[in-house]
């Protein structure tokens, strides 16, 4: 024959199956707290370690068109340089680059600017 439970101890085996489904919600909870810790640490370790190379690479990159200038100062041609197998830093030819262009820039819009102020003088 089947004991009766009491109305206690059904509530307490209620409550202890319900503490073990809020456990395991809590779990779920945790790990998911955790993996978002570890994602935000591992995104900052990655913009700082990212950050570093970038700066030793600019570091390299400086030090490389400093030799570049003092064999040019020292008498050697970019072209010798080239010949020996040392193209132009490039660096140094990307900021050469943009120099070059902005002047180029200036003329051409004076320029466009004179022959319409002749043209609206001539009509």
């Amino acid at each position: 024959m089947a004991t009766q439970l009491t109305p206690e101890e059904a509530i307490e085996r209620a409550r202890r199956l319900q503490d073990d489904r809020l456990n395991a919600v809590r779990s779920v909870a945790e790990a998911r707290q955790a993996l978002v810790d570890v994602r935000e640490q591992t995104d900052r370790e990655l913009s700082e370690l990212q950050a570093r190379i970038a700066e030793r690479i600019a570091n390299a990159e400086r030090d490389d068109v400093r030799a570049y200038s003092a064999a040019v100062s020292a008498g050697w041609t970019a072209e010798e340089l080239r010949k020996i197998g040392f193209s132009e830093p490039d660096k140094k030819a990307r900021t050469r680059r943009r120099a070059t262009r902005k002047p180029a820039n200036r003329p051409v819009s004076e320029a466009a600017t004179e022959p319409a102020q002749e043209t609206s003088s001539q009509g």
